[in-house]
């Protein structure tokens, strides 16, 4: 027999008061009450119940994103209007992978009016040889925002992961999910999925798995989903197992490079510190902040090898004169699993001017 419902009478026994519902036990102060038995009366829980649901709030319209703006961009002084802004989400495992991999394009996309927001998906607590745990994981984030300040208009969030531990798990994919949606990203960039940091292969791992599943709107269903999937673009590296990067589009960042110096400078903790005692150097950095600096530049050396041995690429985005003047470059491969974008629209999302 099919049990009765709740309010009915039961044989032998009289009727019971049928118990609020959910709805009904919502407080303006988000209190609810002990809806499953009979609040006492008098009770603010029973003038919260006797006052029943609140009108649910009407939906806030998003702003058009995620679908391709006109074609001339019409904002004034080689800056895109808020309607025209491209939105970027760049991916790294640590708070300054995404500076050393996409520092020059970020501030390049900046420049030109673009949204773009640096996700680290640890707080990087693991990478100092004196340092750990909060302490460095507090340091690393100031140093983080201090560079993102010196690129111009770039964003850093950091994501309260151990360094040194991060898996590509279900829970993560549907953060980063979320972080796509809500940034509602034209572009992401990610690291390949081959690298010498297990820290790395998980970022380029979890963010690829969340390719497409951005579009469908019952996967992290409180985040609405895109109407469209992103262009994920894979940055730059040496590795050549299973496969060498194959660059799609390749940036001139000689313009910038200063910045981009400028913001590695602010990790500190690594550039100067951890990096240089992990690969037996640290005997050479300077103390003195100018002689700093100078020392620094050798982090460009892969930038400038970019811009030596993508001449070619160059040429075709920009033309021959101003690709045989370029003396530091970022390059990225499309990524299959986003969508595939024709050469008209890599030169609206990408900052090629």
């Amino acid at each position: 027999m099919a049990a009765p419902r709740v309010g009915t009478a039961l044989a032998g026994r009289s009727p019971r008061r049928a118990l609020p519902t959910a709805g009904a036990c919502v407080r303006r102060s988000m209190v609810i009450c002990p809806c499953h038995r009979p609040p006492p009366p008098g009770s603010p829980q029973e003038s919260a119940c006797r006052r029943g649901p609140r009108a649910p709030l009407a939906p806030r319209p998003l702003p058009a994103r995620n679908q391709p703006p006109p074609a001339e961009p019409s904002g004034q002084g080689g800056r895109a209007t808020v309607a025209e802004a491209i939105r970027v989400v760049v991916f790294g495992a640590h708070p300054d992978d995404d500076d050393i991999k996409a520092g020059g394009t970020a501030a390049l996309w900046s420049d030109r009016g673009d949204d773009v927001l640096f996700v680290s998906l640890t707080n990087g607590d693991a990478g100092h040889q004196g340092l750990a745990g909060g302490e460095l994981a507090r340091r690393r984030r100031a140093e983080a925002e201090a560079a993102a300040r010196e690129l111009g208009g770039v964003r850093y969030r950091v994501l309260d992961n151990h360094d040194g531990a991060l898996t590509p798990s279900l829970d993560l994919r549907t953060q980063i999910i979320a972080i796509i949606r809500e940034h509602q990203a034209d572009v992401v960039l990610l690291p390949r999925p081959w690298d010498y940091h297990p820290d790395h292969r998980a970022t380029a791992q979890v963010v690829q798995d969340a390719a497409y599943m951005v579009t469908v709107p019952n996967v992290a269903a409180f985040a609405p989903h895109l109407r469209r999937n992103p262009v994920f673009a894979y940055v730059a590296d040496h590795f050549t197992r299973p496969c060498p990067f194959r660059p799609d589009v390749v940036l001139d960042t000689t313009p910038v490079i200063e910045r981009k110096l400028r913001a590695l400078h602010r990790h500190t903790s690594q550039v100067y510190e951890w990096l240089p005692y992990n690969a037996g150097t640290l005997a050479e950095v300077p103390a003195d902040e100018a002689a700093r600096l100078v020392w620094l530049r050798r982090w460009l050396e892969g930038d400038q090898r970019q811009a030596h041995e993508r001449r070619d690429a160059l040429a075709r985005w920009y033309g021959a004169p101003r690709a045989a003047a370029a003396q530091y470059a970022e390059a990225f491969e499309i990524c299959e699993l986003g969508r595939r974008p024709e050469e008209a629209e890599l030169r609206r999302l990408f900052p090629l001017g």
